[in-house]
């Protein structure tokens, strides 16, 4: 089938849902597109962590590595996190002659566009939804919310769009008067083959970061900006931690801050009374090699998807206590500290990095296991393909027209 997946922001360097998806979906023996937002109006702080240079080179690249096409379209700018596209977007679209186009976040104006637009397409649509209600922090929500249940919604069930939630969450249901009967849960993933633990590149990456095969790594690796907590991580590790069974808590932090908020975060992890790799922000399938490097991974705010490619490579993970948080914990592949205590952060820290090597064995197994057994995303990107072919099949089955038909 032809896929053409569209999306407000996509990088071909980043590890986001799509980054993963499509390639595998290529694999499955499909063409499959991505159709997204050019950079030059993307806000900075989407963009400063994986740049803009040589966008267009770093695209074809990506197309060349996974077969999966990127296709830029003009902004007319961003609003509240959102892309506000021009026209042309839909054009791109059709000259495209998809089979099912899948649009990711079913409450984007790109999202609600389609959805309005449904009836007169010549494809069928599939939607996405990654929200939870804790992330909804917009003060017109309600608003939104009620506007959305009223002229939305019934499009969507009406039209009998599929919406594929990626989050274990009753969002759509309790917020947009979606039935949670309706949609369908598949989840994020990984590849657990290409991240999976390496003893030998673990001595190695050690050896060339200067770390005592000894030591006990804490990692963290992703965005050092507000949302993800880069300052509380750094006042975080002021202090120095004292040694943990004999061995040095030595750290590694790959990532970058910008602007003022930047420059304090770096300030704080110069005067650290720990020692601190720094390292700048690396290609998303570079990363394996430092998280089998780690004995513990930290994200000090919200929880992005490497939480998936560390468990794969057996590292556990230390987070703070929220809803979908709790939801990865099954045993011990992960802890939680209360959110925003620096003191209850190290002292969880502190806890882990003195257990036993059997339990820290446990830990490293148990982590490795629950993604093998939840979130290999071979088989998960295999069901997403199904539901757009179910779209497909209903499509034709109400006689709709298609490309193929005219």
């Amino acid at each position: 089938m032809k896929i053409v997946h569209i999306e407000d922001f996509v990088h071909p360097d980043a590890g986001y849902q799509l980054n993963s998806l499509a390639p595998l979906q290529h694999l499955q023996g499909h063409d499959v597109t991505i159709v997204t937002a050019e950079l030059e109006k993307v806000p900075d702080f989407l963009t400063n962590f994986f740049g803009r240079a040589n966008i267009d080179q770093r695209d074809r690249e990506f197309t060349e590595a996974t077969g999966v096409k990127i296709v830029r379209v003009p902004l007319f700018g961003f609003y509240s996190g959102r892309a506000i596209f021009h026209p042309s977007l839909f054009k791109r679209v059709s000259e495209l002659k998809p089979d099912v186009a899948f649009v990711h976040g079913e409450d984007t104006l790109t999202g609600m566009t389609f959805i309005w637009l449904s009836r007169w397409l010549r494809y069928p649509l599939v939607l996405d939804c990654h929200m939870l209600e804790m992330a909804s922090l917009n003060r017109f929500r309600e608003l939104f919310r009620s506007f959305y249940r009223k002229f939305v919604t019934p499009i969507i069930l009406r039209e009998k769009i599929p919406l594929i939630r990626v989050v274990p969450s009753d969002f759509v249901e309790k917020c947009l008067a979606i039935p949670l009967e309706y949609t369908d849960l598949l989840s994020f993933g990984t590849d657990t083959i290409y991240f999976s633990p390496n003893e030998h590149v673990r001595q190695q990456v050690r050896t060339r970061l200067g770390i005592d095969q000894k030591s006990f790594v804490v990692l963290y690796a992703g965005k050092l900006d507000e949302q993800k907590g880069g300052k509380f991580l750094a006042e975080s590790l002021r202090e120095k931690f004292p040694d943990a069974n004999g061995r040095k808590i030595e750290f590694v932090v790959i990532g970058s801050g910008a602007d003022d908020y930047g420059k304090l975060v770096e300030q704080a992890f110069a005067e650290s009374g720990n020692k601190i790799i720094r390292l700048p922000t690396q290609k998303f399938r570079d990363l394996a090699q430092f998280y089998q490097a780690a004995d513990l991974s930290v994200f000090p705010r919200q929880c992005s998807m490497s939480f998936f490619e560390l468990q794969s490579c057996g590292v556990p993970i230390l987070f703070e206590d929220n809803e979908i948080n709790r939801m990865r914990v099954t045993g011990n592949n992960a802890f939680l500290f209360e959110p925003e205590n620096v003191a209850h952060f190290r002292e969880r820290l502190i806890e882990i990095a003195n257990l036993p090597d059997e339990q820290m064995a446990k830990s490293r197994a148990e982590s490795r296991e629950f993604v093998i057994k939840n979130y290999d995303y071979v088989p998960i990107a295999a069901q997403f393909t199904e539901v757009l072919q179910r779209a497909i099949d209903h499509w034709k089955s109400r006689g709709r027209r298609t490309f193929r038909s005219v």
